[in-house]
């Protein structure tokens, strides 16, 4: 859903909620031992703390804008994505480098310093780490209930927290490694740690478990029509996914099997990083889909071609379409018309949502998608449908996907499978 200004009473009764002043506290203690540790590392290495600051912030941006984008149809508030981004960086990480520690080292005591050397990285990481980032997804819940309404908002919050969590990490790891190389205030050591742990690891690490979980205490929150075992059974499943999925990356299984090689690096990664993300889309695609017909169906009770055609329909529900239908008016009209496409398609996917709360309200939004639509029809497409398949797309699709294995292929052979 749009941004819109928070009203006054709103606003108010947020502001007394215990739980919003417990957060605000918990993310002001994460910001200053967070502070205190990036001084630290402006201190010692500030060339390369400085690099590892640009280079993940960077690596941020992509994620964050595929993840905003998941839930198209009801977008989630800006500053409670924030709020998420930052419980992973400042509240889950600072909690997490001590709790993590000190789990590891109770493992090596009541096991042994071999087991902690193999396995302490896989079990107490994973414990502490997926715990803390889900209870960002929790806090969520507590400071704005109204904005948890269907799973996938549970799995974007969880994959927001899951990426602020990812990002500070990395700068942290990105760090630990130029201080291990020994060489000074160099940059290599934090390039190497971005493109093992952003390009090739990012898309299989914390921002996957944290939706995972995230999905999980969204099915809590919303199925109302399941009884209270059922739904606390399928958070607990949700979250031990994600602590299965974390302990199985961080695991040394596969760590001498497969050799050292590019294409054996490769498979490591696919084997241990595949399964958790074939879970987690096919959730996505299943919660989409079913708040697609929710409110679809609701633009169809209209029956006004003016504001939402047969077609738009068909397109509006599925992001496939939706990017077709920008496509092929870009093909036929240029780029402005694929803009107002775009506008279109989100103005209805506003009206939806508002029909779906306080119709009564939904007249400014109505306006809204017409306006839209008299700039379509003067740019001589007026209807936001997708059209045939062109081979141009198809080209462009394989030429992407060829360029993406190539650039995959030099970083794997760049750092020799390490």
């Amino acid at each position: 859903m749009s941004d819109p200004v928070v009203p006054g009473p709103a606003r108010a009764a947020t502001l007394r909620l215990p739980a919003f002043w417990v957060v605000i506290t918990l993310l002001a203690a994460g910001a200053v031992r967070m502070s205190q540790i990036l001084a630290r590392f402006l201190h010692s290495y500030p060339i390369a703390t400085l690099a590892a600051l640009a280079l993940f912030a960077l690596l941020a941006v992509p994620f964050w804008l595929f993840v905003q984008e998941l839930d198209f149809l009801e977008r989630e508030p800006t500053g409670l994505l924030v709020v998420a981004f930052a419980w992973g960086g400042l509240v889950a990480t600072s909690v997490s480098i001590p709790g993590s520690t000190a789990l590891e080292n109770l493992i090596a005591k009541l096991g042994s310093p071999g087991l902690a050397a193999d396995w302490g990285a896989a079990l107490a990481g994973p414990t502490v780490e997926e715990i803390a980032k889900t209870l960002g997804v929790i806090a969520i819940v507590l400071i704005a209930r109204s904005q948890v309404n269907s799973v996938l908002d549970g799995v974007v919050y969880g994959a927001l927290v899951g990426l602020g969590f990812q990002i500070v990490e990395d700068v942290v790891f990105a760090i630990g490694a130029v201080a291990l190389a020994g060489q000074g205030d160099a940059v290599q050591p934090v390039i190497t740690t971005f493109l093992i742990r952003g390009f090739l690891a990012g898309v299989w690490s914390h921002t996957l478990f944290g939706a995972l979980a995230g999905a999980g205490i969204g099915y809590l929150v919303v199925a109302t029509d399941r009884g209270w075992p059922r739904r606390i059974t399928m958070a607990g499943l949700a979250l031990f996914g994600a602590w299965a999925s974390h302990v199985l990356w961080n695991s040394p299984l596969f760590r001498d099997g497969l050799g050292n090689g590019p294409v054996a690096l490769l498979a490591v990664l696919v084997l241990k990083g595949l399964p958790p993300l074939l879970l987690i889309l096919w959730l996505v695609r299943r919660a989409h889909d079913r708040e697609a017909e929710f409110y679809v169906a609701g633009l169809a009770r209209l029956d006004d071609p003016e504001v939402i055609t047969e077609g738009e329909l068909r397109a509006l529900g599925s992001g496939s379409r939706r990017a077709a239908a920008r496509r092929h008016a870009a093909d036929r009209a240029g780029h402005k018309a694929r803009a107002t496409v775009r506008r279109l398609q989100r103005a209805q996917a506003r009206l939806a949502v508002e029909l779906s709360r306080a119709p009564e309200l939904a007249g400014q939004h109505r306006s809204e998608v017409r306006a839209h639509r008299a700039v379509l029809v003067e740019l001589g497409h007026p209807e936001a449908v997708e059209g045939v398949r062109s081979w141009r797309h198809t080209a462009s699709t394989v030429g992407t996907a060829v360029v993406a294995i190539a650039v995959l292929w030099v970083a794997l052979s760049a750092l020799g499978g390490a």
